[in-house]
């Protein structure tokens, strides 16, 4: 739940080459620069690895030696993506002291989450690039689990011991947060009025059910 597309750290775990020397981190923050750029634009299916090279000004050989295939620009910029809004995501849950200040909170995520969803072209395509491969789609679901665990760990600190059961608490964080992906996927394939409506009434089921946790 970012406003700008992350940075890269040099610390992706993806890249072939892992870069040392400012001028390598440089050039490999511009390969994945121009590779939002151009699926926002075109679609990751549509994007060529010689398009990427050509903008970003460096021969095709060096871009393999960065990332083997365009399937793993993709994986990159969906870590980074997702590493971003778990950034967000545990700022904004880990700051709540009562069960109001949880609700609000979760409310205030996916709105803005929706908006970002809606503003950045790149995100949607991400996200149904990893829908449509198995292993990228690992990426989500490692995601869905992490968001997962702040929100239960959340849950449980607003709620009294005694109404709380660890697993199911869990289990229900995770679900909420997998849901959500799903959503957003459906609500940006319809129209302004009809996406926003799917939104919220996702919004208002988790909402009950974190209310009833």
């Amino acid at each position: 739940m970012q406003e700008k597309p992350p940075r890269v750290t040099g610390k992706g775990s993806v890249a072939r080459r892992q870069p040392a020397q400012q001028r390598s981190r440089e050039r490999l923050d511009r390969i994945l620069e121009v590779a939002q750029q151009l699926i926002a634009e075109k679609g990751s299916e549509h994007v060529k690895m010689s398009e990427i090279a050509e903008l970003a000004e460096i021969s095709i050989g060096s871009l393999y030696q960065y990332f083997p295939d365009k399937r793993e620009i993709v994986r990159t910029l969906a870590e980074l993506y997702a590493a971003e809004s778990r950034r967000c995501v545990r700022e904004a849950l880990e700051a709540v002291q009562d069960k109001a200040q949880l609700l609000a909170a979760f409310a205030s995520l996916v709105d803005q989450y929706y908006e970002i969803v809606l503003d950045k072209p790149v995100m949607r395509d991400i996200s149904s690039a990893l829908r449509s491969d198995k292993a990228l789609m690992s990426i989500e679901i490692a995601e869905s689990r992490a968001c997962g665990a702040l929100l239960a760990a959340a849950i449980r600190r607003v709620t009294p011991t005694s109404r709380t059961d660890s697993k199911r608490v869990s289990a229900l964080a995770f679900l909420i947060w997998q849901l959500g992906e799903e959503t957003m996927r459906l609500a940006v394939a319809h129209k302004r009025g009809e996406g926003a409506m799917l939104v919220d009434a996702y919004k208002r089921m988790s909402l009950q059910a974190i209310d009833d946790a």
